[in-house]
């Protein structure tokens, strides 16, 4: 990493009127901002996205399904309770965000959603472990609600069920969308197949750290959240045939450069590449198996927007992030998409 990024280097303004509230009718209905490897702006609609695509040229989604993390309750004394489920570590075990007037001490009971009770065992750093009276899954898919960002201002309801998860979706784990992929439709992914664009798929559980603002000010000094991840052999062949055939990667979604990039720095393991990541992608890395990426607009000062300025270069991210807000595209989970090619990848033909 470059040591001398500074945080402030990665700020923009954003009117508040164009945060997404609500996703556009349908899937693939979105407005597309294109940045080419020249990085030269083209105001494109995602239906165009085929024709920005080659044959050989390989997607890489991220299947992971958002699960109804968030419950609400009180401790057995009476004190309200919000519990946000981050991970699934046993089929009766989850380590949780608890939101409460006074934090839970081990042994606290936390009866949730008027239904059950758990038990709070103990701690790990921010997060709680904690123990259900049956598998955790069985009870957020009954009682939960699913987990909308904190820019996102109404609750969760029937419409966000549906839309806030990707059509292929198939590994519960996440507690937010890897919002990307919330533009394609199956009638997209069906085109692209016929016209010779493969397909493939890692599974990063999306953690709530995703939202998480960088505290300090010099990058070398923040330390990313950990998510979960698994790269199949199968996924690994595809990327490297793909390579060789003269096409590209792509990455659907900042998720999925993450497990790939994370998968890429381990060559010699056989099998399926899975664990844990901490990858902090920053101006200055060298992308090992990514070359595009299909995106969302992300948040002023994040870590997706220092990924993105790695991929694009960080003068022409900012200026199609003016260029976005100047236009009112549409920001966030939400919004509308860009797609990015590396910098340089236009002079390749």
């Amino acid at each position: 990493m470059n040591p001398d990024l500074q945080l402030s280097q990665f700020d923009y303004e954003l009117p508040a009127e164009l945060i997404a509230q609500s996703p556009a009718t349908h899937r693939a209905d979105s407005r597309l901002l294109h940045l080419d490897g020249g990085g030269v702006l083209h105001d494109r609609h995602f239906i165009d996205l085929p024709a920005l695509l080659r044959p050989n040229d390989l997607l890489v989604f991220n299947d992971t399904r958002v699960i109804k993390a968030r419950l609400a309750g009180q401790k057995e004394s009476g004190g309200k309770v919000e519990v946000l489920v981050e991970r699934i570590t046993a089929p009766d075990r989850a380590l949780a965000h608890v939101r409460a007037s006074k934090s839970p001490r081990a042994g606290t009971r936390l009866v949730l959603a008027d239904a059950f009770s758990a038990e709070v065992l103990g701690r790990e750093g921010e997060l709680f472990d904690i123990r259900f009276p049956e598998r955790v899954l069985d009870l957020l898919d009954r009682h939960g609600a699913t987990p909308l960002p904190p820019y996102i201002a109404h609750a969760a309801d029937s419409q966000d069920e549906e839309r806030y998860q990707t059509v292929y979706a198939r590994e519960p784990g996440a507690v937010a969308a890897p919002t990307a992929g919330l533009h394609f439709d199956q009638d997209m992914l069906d085109r692209l197949k016929t016209q010779g664009v493969d397909q493939a798929f890692v599974t990063l559980h999306v953690g709530a750290g995703t939202f998480q603002p960088v505290r300090v000010e010099k990058l070398s000094e923040h330390v990313m959240h950990s998510e979960r991840y698994s790269v199949s052999p199968e996924t690994v062949e595809k990327v490297r045939a793909a390579r060789a055939a003269g096409g590209r990667v792509v990455a659907v979604g900042t998720t999925s450069v993450r497990a790939l990039e994370s998968a890429a720095a381990q060559p010699t393991q056989e099998g399926t590449i899975e664990g844990d990541t901490r990858l902090f992608i920053t101006p200055g890395y060298q992308f090992a198996w990514v070359d595009c990426l299909i995106t969302n607009f992300h948040l002023p000062q994040s870590t997706l927007l220092m990924l993105v300025s790695a991929l694009a270069g960080m003068e022409p991210i900012r200026r199609a992030y003016a260029h976005a807000v100047l236009s009112r595209y549409r920001f966030f989970s939400y919004g509308d998409a860009m797609f990015i090619e590396a910098a340089g990848a236009g002079q390749k033909t």
